[in-house]
C-alpha cells in the first residue's frame, strides 16, 4: 500500500508538472501556429491556385517561376548574392579581426567598422542611393572615381564650345572644327567660339587681345570667347570685354598631316612656325570632349555588385565582431609553437588560425547566407526603376508579384514557398552543426 500510494504521488507530481509546462508553452505555441505555421501552410495551399484564387492551377505557378524572364533574373541574382556576399563579408571580417589584434587603435577601428550595423537597411539604402548618384557633384563614388580619372587623363577645357554660324570655322567631323580657308603669314587668324559657360572659363583667363601681324613668316592669331556679357560687341572682332580661351589646342594641317601645333595663351593669342603658312587650322576634338562623368554604378551591368557593396559595408562589422570573439579564445600557445617551429605569419594564419576558427567562420557564413536569401530592402531602395529588373531578387519579386494592380498571389505564394525551400537546407546544416558542437 505505501508503495502504491507513493507511486500515485509520483504520478500526480509528474502530471502536474506536465500541465504547468503545457500552460507555459501554450501561448508560445499559439503564436507560433498563428504567425508561422498557418502562413506557411496557407502559402503552400495558395500556390496551387490561379490569380483569382478560384481556379486550381496545379504546378503552373511553379512552372512560371522558371520560365518567366524577370523571375529567372531574380533567381540568378539570388544565386550571386548567396555565393558572393557571405563569402566576401566573412573574408573581410576575418581580415579585420586578425589585423586589428596587432594595432594599438584596433578597438576604435572595430567600433567604426561595426557602427553601420546600428543603421537600418532603409537608412543604408538611402545613403548608398546618394553615394552611387551619377552626378560627381552629388555622388561620393563618382566624385572619387572622376577625381582619380582626371588625375591621369587630361579633361577637355571647353566641352560646350562651338563656332557661331557667322564665324570663320566649320565642322570637320568627330567634334573638331577647321578654318574655312588656309591661313597666310602676315594676316592674323581669328578663331572665335561661343557656348562656354562663365564658370567653365579658366580662372586665369585674361581679356582677349588682337595678335599683331607677323613679319618673319609665322602665323599669329587669337582664340577667344566671342560673347560680351549684357549684350553688345561685334561678331568676329575682339572686344575689350571678351576673354581669351587659354589652353585651347590649335593644329596646322597640310595634306591631312599635322605640321605644327600651338596653345592659346591667357589672352587667347597664339603663334605657329612658318611651316603653318598655307595650312588649314584645326581645333581638335580634344578641346571639346565632354568631361568624364564617372561610372554608371546603378546601370544594368553594375547595379547588383553595387548593392552587394552596400551590404558588405553593413555586415562586414558583424562578421568581424563574431570572428574576433572566436579569435580571442584561440590558445596563444599553439600560435607561438608554430612560430617557434619556423612557420611564417602566413603559414600560421592559414594552417593554425583558420582551422581553429572554422566553427566560428561556419556560423558567420551560414547566418549571412540565410540573411541574403531574404534580402529586399537594399535592392528595393537603391536600384532605380530603370534597373530594378536587372537587380531583382526573389524577395523583391515576391513583393512585386503579391501587391499592386497586377498582383498574382498564386505566383507570389510559389515564390514564398521556393524561398522557404532554399532556406531549409541551410538551416538544417546549421542545426546539425550546432548539435555536433554540443556533443563535443
Amino acid at each position: 500500500m505505501p508503495s502504491t500510494a507513493g507511486g500515485g504521488v509520483r504520478r500526480s507530481v509528474t502530471g502536474t508538472r506536465g500541465l504547468v509546462a503545457a500552460g507555459f508553452l501554450l501561448p508560445a505555441l499559439v503564436l507560433l501556429g498563428a504567425l508561422v505555421v498557418y502562413p506557411i501552410g496557407y502559402s503552400v495551399y495558395r500556390s496551387f491556385f490561379d490569380r483569382s484564387g478560384d481556379g486550381f492551377a496545379g504546378l503552373g505557378n511553379y512552372v512560371e517561376i522558371f520560365t518567366d524572364d524577370t523571375i529567372l533574373t531574380a533567381v540568378e541574382n539570388n544565386a550571386i548574392w548567396v555565393v558572393v556576399a557571405p563569402t566576401v563579408a566573412t573574408a573581410l571580417g576575418l581580415m579585420f579581426a586578425v589585423l586589428t589584434e596587432r594595432v594599438r587603435w584596433g578597438t576604435a577601428f572595430k567600433l567604426v567598422v561595426f557602427m553601420p550595423m546600428a543603421i537600418s537597411m532603409l537608412a543604408a539604402g538611402i545613403i548608398f542611393r546618394l553615394v552611387y548618384e551619377q552626378d560627381p557633384e552629388r555622388g561620393v563614388a563618382n566624385a572619387v572615381w572622376v577625381g582619380v580619372h582626371d588625375t591621369f587623363a587630361e579633361s577637355a577645357g571647353f566641352p560646350k564650345a562651338r563656332p557661331a554660324p557667322a564665324h570663320p570655322l566649320k565642322p570637320a567631323g568627330g567634334g573638331a572644327f577647321v578654318t574655312e580657308r588656309p591661313v597666310r603669314a602676315g594676316s592674323p587668324v581669328l578663331l572665335p567660339l561661343v557656348g562656354v559657360p562663365a564658370d567653365k572659363m579658366p580662372s586665369d583667363a585674361r581679356p582677349a587681345k588682337s595678335a599683331p601681324p607677323s613679319t618673319d613668316g609665322r602665323i599669329t592669331g587669337t582664340a577667344w570667347l566671342d560673347f560680351t556679357r549684357g549684350g553688345g560687341g561685334t561678331v568676329n572682332a575682339v572686344d575689350a570685354a571678351e576673354l581669351g580661351l587659354k589652353g585651347l589646342a590649335i593644329e596646322a594641317v597640310k595634306d591631312g598631316r599635322v605640321v605644327a601645333e600651338a596653345t592659346a595663351a591667357a589672352d587667347g593669342t597664339f603663334s605657329l612656325p612658318k611651316e603653318a603658312d598655307g595650312a588649314v587650322l584645326r581645333l581638335p576634338e580634344s578641346n571639346f570632349r565632354e568631361p568624364y562623368n564617372g561610372v554608371d554604378w546603378l546601370g544594368p551591368s553594375l547595379v547588383t555588385p553595387a548593392i552587394i557593396g552596400s551590404y558588405l559595408w553593413m555586415w562586414a562589422g558583424f562578421a568581424m565582431v563574431l570572428i574576433a570573439a572566436g579569435l580571442a579564445a584561440v590558445p596563444r600557445e599553439l600560435l607561438e609553437a608554430a612560430r617557434v617551429d619556423g612557420a611564417n605569419e602566413w603559414q600560421v594564419f592559414r594552417r593554425v588560425t583558420v582551422p581553429l576558427l572554422a566553427p566560428v567562420l561556419a556560423v558567420v557564413l551560414v547566418t549571412l547566407m540565410i540573411n541574403v536569401l531574404k534580402i529586399f530592402d537594399l535592392v528595393f531602395i537603391i536600384a532605380p526603376g530603370s534597373a530594378q529588373d536587372d537587380a531583382n531578387v526573389l524577395a523583391l519579386q515576391l513583393y512585386r508579384s503579391s501587391f499592386g494592380t497586377d498582383a498574382h498571389l498564386g505566383v507570389g505564394s510559389a515564390i514564398a514557398v521556393l524561398l522557404l525551400l532554399l532556406v531549409i537546407p541551410v538551416m538544417a546544416f546549421n542545426i546539425r552543426r550546432m548539435r555536433r558542437e554540443t556533443r563535443r
